[in-house]
């Protein structure tokens, strides 16, 4: 555990949790340099299928910790919390933010380089750097453009107000809103789900879909993940536990490198 961050793992899910509810889990420059890290290990962890991003206290992340912006933003010229969101969109394996109460700032940063994002009724999303006079990170601003379109997106950084989970929904920020009673219950049952099924599918997938948003040409990789079908068994075994009426039994790992 580092401190701030904390990472479990149990049937398949590894979950890092945003752990400084004294400041509604706003993250420091240390907890954002080391995000990357827990990252790197939960990716090459095999028993890990699944990455779920939650906060601890009832909050998500109120975002980077104010008084110490100054050193989150100097990084080698760029911002700490980018490197964090970089390597948390590239992680190989699907990605959930489990959000409850504030969703603030660099905490939105973070739930958009998730691939998807569930989130309590009471929940609360804003991008506050119009209440700063700073200017959001390129990376943060391009991934929620794509996200959520023009429109949107200068509506959250024009005004930096707070919005509810249903306009979050709406807007394409969210893809479930569940009671807020409900929300541990929802993710543990839909990671369970993904964590039953191929990984290779879910990292093709993956890397198809980010290169189609991106505009990159995807024909090449489309080849690439067609030839990795051919030479792993996640096919042959979805086809023959379809057949025999099972569950069947993925094994397919990323290769190395």
């Amino acid at each position: 555990m580092t401190a701030g961050l904390d990472c479990q793992i149990a049937e398949g899910v590894g979950t890092i949790t945003i752990d400084r509810p004294a400041k509604r889990n706003a993250m420091s420059a240390d907890m954002w340099r080391a995000l990357p890290g827990l990252l790197d290990g939960l990716a090459a962890d095999p028993g890990v299928r699944v990455l779920v991003l939650t906060g601890a206290g009832g909050n998500f992340c109120a975002g980077a910790d104010i008084s110490e912006l100054a050193e989150i933003d100097r990084h080698d010229g760029g911002h700490l919390s980018t490197a964090a969101e970089v390597a948390l969109a590239a992680f190989p394996k699907p990605t959930l933010a489990a959000i409850e109460g504030f969703c603030v700032g660099g905490g939105c940063q973070l739930a958009a380089a998730c691939d998807l994002r569930f989130a309590a009724e009471g929940a609360r999303f804003g991008i506050t750097p119009a209440k700063l006079g700073i200017v959001y990170p390129a990376v943060a601003t391009t991934r929620l453009v794509r996200l959520v379109g023009p429109s949107a997106a200068k509506y959250l950084l024009y005004s930096a107000d707070l919005v509810g989970a249903a306009h979050a929904l709406r807007i394409g920020l969210l893809d479930e809103v569940v009671p807020a009673d409900g929300l541990r219950a929802r993710v543990a049952q839909f990671t369970g789900t993904l964590a039953g099924r191929s990984l290779l599918t879910q990292r093709a997938t993956k890397d198809i879909v980010d290169a189609i948003a991106a505009g990159d040409p995807v024909d090449d990789r489309v080849r690439g993940w067609l030839a990795e079908v051919k030479a792993g068994g996640d096919a042959d075994e979805g086809v023959a536990a379809f057949l025999e009426r099972r569950a069947p039994r993925f094994t397919w790992t990323a290769p190395a490198g």
